[in-house]
């Protein structure tokens, strides 16, 4: 077999350069995924974890890793475990934000479409969850939702969903940034009771809002997963009370479901993987 010279390509300045090849690309992708992974984590991680979790081998994810340290996107401690510094989050989590968007928004478009109710689409952030697109119904009657909207855990079903999927020290941590009140006579404000109805949104996959942020609202919501296999965000449909039922329920959370994971998909396609 022959080698083949790498092909020279001219630049603006006339001179002929080497053209990019896919493994430097390939090589940048992931190190933006590694950042994306710290951002959403609670804690330092060891190489180990990161490099399963971004598919890489450890001494490729070794590299990746020491140069992101060398050029101050990352910390490590004597342990050998990398976390992300403050002044580097806001950043990261921009471009997570925008990638987010742009593949949850055709599906929020399409249960719209089919469904004919208000799709919201929330994500997590440091110390809580908050909508950050909403499609809205065609009906003269909905149920609303706004942009910017910090998600109660104890009452909203995209504040359920999101902070079922974390671990116990982030779920603590959620709750007791927002604290637990009541908004509707159907609202839950006990602390236990909200453990037990957030383990019961962990076993079942999904989580309701019946009348429990607003009256006469009711609302289902999905938690989206990252590569943690924690909650990044969720995705919910919300109608009056008068167009609600527990079969409609049923196909809502099918249709809910199958939208989170084509927004998964949709991430992880992006990211090279």
């Amino acid at each position: 077999m022959v080698a083949r010279p790498r092909k020279r390509v001219p630049s603006p300045d006339g001179h002929t350069r080497r053209k990019s090849t896919p493994a430097s690309s390939r090589a940048v992708t992931k190190a933006l995924v590694i950042l994306e992974l710290l951002r959403a984590s609670e804690e330092a991680l060891p190489l180990g974890v990161i490099a399963a979790e971004v598919g890489l081998a450890k001494p490729s994810a070794y590299r990746l890793l020491h140069t992101l340290e060398k050029a101050g996107y990352l910390v490590a401690d004597a342990g050998g475990r990398y976390g992300m510094p403050e002044r580097v989050r806001p950043a990261v989590a921009s471009r997570f934000l925008n990638r987010y968007l742009e593949a949850a928004l055709p599906c929020m478009k399409e249960l719209v479409r089919q469904q004919r109710e208000t799709v919201s689409l929330a994500a997590l952030f440091e110390n809580h969850a908050e909508v950050i697109a909403v499609t809205e119904s065609p009906e003269i009657i909905r149920m609303s939702n706004v942009v910017g909207r910090i998600l109660p855990p104890n009452s909203s079903s995209l504040g359920k969903a999101i902070v079922a999927f974390q671990t116990e020290e982030r779920r603590e941590k959620l709750i007791h940034s927002f604290g637990v009140y009541r908004f509707t006579a159907a609202s839950i404000s006990d602390t236990d009771a909200l453990h037990s109805e957030l383990d019961r949104v962990r076993k079942q996959g999904f989580a309701t809002d019946l009348e429990e942020s607003v009256p006469h609202g009711c609302c289902y919501g999905v938690p989206i997963f990252g590569r943690s296999g924690h909650a990044i965000g969720a995705i919910s449909v919300s109608m009056p009370k008068q167009r609600h039922s527990p079969e409609r329920g049923r196909d809502l959370v099918e249709a809910l479901q199958a939208a989170a994971r084509r927004i998964e998909k949709a991430l992880r396609t992006d990211a090279g993987t």
